[in-house]
């Protein structure tokens, strides 16, 4: 038991292949970037919608102050619970998300409400390029190292279960031979076991109205949900959970509870004589140390067949939001985004400009970035389509090894600006319009949700105009990726459909 019981038309555009495994990162990979940004925008103006679930706090729940509990535990438990399913010896489980269903979350051995309070929150940073599996893996990893944890490696490409798995998470009645081989079962060893519970129980506790058996009603204004706790530092990660456990003054429930039936904690961390709860009341780096390497492969224990990339790492130098639009008129819009710098600090006197080169090489003069904290916005510039872009680049005041990286733009398949309704009612119907440079045939060009293969429409002098028809029965909120298959390789083209009204009729 872990944790807790507790638009405009224009938007980006971005071209990309998604192979297996990840190698070496290049611009644009707009599932890589959002992973990358999830991962590691957690302060400042590009942070991340994880991070609001904390608020500033790690004492921060979803159900309001003064429960007894926190978010950030919830999410190491959900983690854990979903994980738990795995059967390392026939490859099945595992983080996959089988959590989010009603039958699983109906379990005994998945008591509480937490893992419904989790998917209610981290659910609407899933989309189709982040599974509901990686947003669990991001958010126990948010919560950690926000609140006080070490770092721990990602890794993304976790697929999403289609139904339930099979029961297999441990339970405070079990004995200990139990609980030895349902570890086993998961991958790891008695040793890591009580690693990996004592690296969990740095946050949360046991709640009254999951486990009345366990926790009695304390009648406690401030801890309304009655959630005793596993050590006194429960929203924060430290080893006080070891360190109180061997100076005999821990008040975890399942140590030193009423019924000894349920005192699995005491059972498991006694089980090797104390001696791995001795090395890490004595030592709170090698305590971190381990916990990290054990979240780590907590969270990469998925179902045979799932391939995991390869560590996500911070970008140091990250173009975003940037555009280039076919105008109806035979000009391009190009819009250089934002440039964001990882993890520099603050310098109100950096001046940042962006330039382009078009596809004869000849540069533009330079787009003055407006100064922020960390990102920095760039103006739009309207070029004529026969010489496009080809390349941009920005130059950093005080950092001279920004410049010498250039991006790549692609230029082949645009979003048009020329994209329009059919009519007013609903549902309603889309011409959703493509700009495709002469001279470049796709087999394909479809919406993702759709699958339309369009035909050519419209001709300019270089390029064709190729429509997708998009009928829907929404027109508050719609989201459309467009793909197109060129030379036997699938590429995205990213863009985003805010409402019917963000487009004029056709005419």
């Amino acid at each position: 038991m872990f944790g807790s019981t507790t638009t405009t038309l224009a938007l980006a555009l971005f071209v990309t292949t998604f192979p297996a495994v990840r190698g070496q990162y290049t611009w644009p990979d707009p599932k890589y970037e959002e992973l990358e940004s999830l991962r590691w925008d957690q302060i400042g103006l590009g942070s991340t919608f994880l991070e609001l679930g904390l608020t500033g706090s790690c004492t921060a729940f979803v159900g309001g102050s003064n429960t007894g509990r926190a978010n950030a535990a919830d999410w190491i438990r959900t983690a854990y619970h979903d994980m738990a399913t795995h059967n390392s010896e026939d490859g099945t489980g595992g983080l996959d998300a089988s959590i989010r269903f009603p039958e699983e979350q109906a379990r005994a051995e998945n008591a509480g409400d937490g893992f419904l309070d989790t998917f209610n929150f981290l659910s609407a940073a899933s989309d189709r390029f982040v599974s509901y599996a990686d947003i669990i893996a991001i958010g126990a990893i948010i919560a950690i190292e926000s609140c006080g944890g070490p770092e721990i490696d990602f890794r993304f490409g976790r697929i999403d279960a289609t139904e339930p798995n099979i029961p297999g998470v441990p339970e405070p009645r079990q004995t200990l031979d139990e609980h030895i081989a349902s570890f086993r079962k998961q991958g790891f060893n008695q040793s890591e076991m009580i690693s990996l519970i004592a690296c969990g129980h740095s946050f949360g506790g046991v709640q009254h109205t999951a486990f009345p058996d366990l926790v009695p009603e304390l009648n406690d204004t401030t801890n309304t949900q009655s959630a005793v706790h596993f050590d006194t530092t429960f929203t924060n990660f430290d080893n006080n959970v070891a360190k109180e456990y061997i100076a005999g003054t821990t008040l975890n429930p399942l140590v030193v509870g009423s019924n000894d039936t349920t005192n699995s904690d005491k059972r498991i961390f006694g089980s090797d004589g104390n001696v791995t709860m001795n090395a890490f009341a004595a030592d709170e780096n090698l305590y971190a140390n381990i916990c990290a390497a054990l979240f780590a492969r907590m969270l990469d224990t998925v179902p045979s067949g799932v391939v995991l990339t390869d560590v996500v790492t911070p970008i140091p130098v990250k173009p975003t939001q940037v555009e280039l639009i076919h105008h109806g008129d035979g000009t391009l819009l190009f819009n250089g985004g934002s440039l964001r710098l990882w993890n520099v600090p603050v310098n109100t006197a950096r001046a940042v400009n962006a330039s382009w080169t078009d596809r004869a090489g000849v540069e533009s003069p330079s787009v003055v970035l407006r100064h922020t904290s960390g990102m920095y916005p760039s103006a739009s510039i309207v070029v004529n389509e026969t010489s496009a872009v080809a390349s941009f680049r920005f130059v950093v005041s005080d950092d001279s090894s920004v410049a010498a990286q250039t991006f790549t733009m692609p230029y082949l398949v645009l979003l048009s600006d020329t994209s329009c309704r059919l009519s007013n009612t609903i549902p309603s119907a889309w011409n959703l319009n493509v700009a495709v440079r002469k001279g470049t045939i796709p087999s394909r060009i479809y919406a993702t949700r759709l699958n339309v293969l369009p035909a050519p429409t419209v001709e300019y002098a270089e390029y064709d105009i190729w429509t997708v028809l998009i009928l829907s029965d929404d027109d508050t909120f719609n989201s459309y990726g467009i793909s197109y298959e060129l030379d036997g390789k699938t590429f995205e083209v990213l863009t985003s459909i805010v409402s019917v009204a963000s487009v004029g009729l056709c005419a």
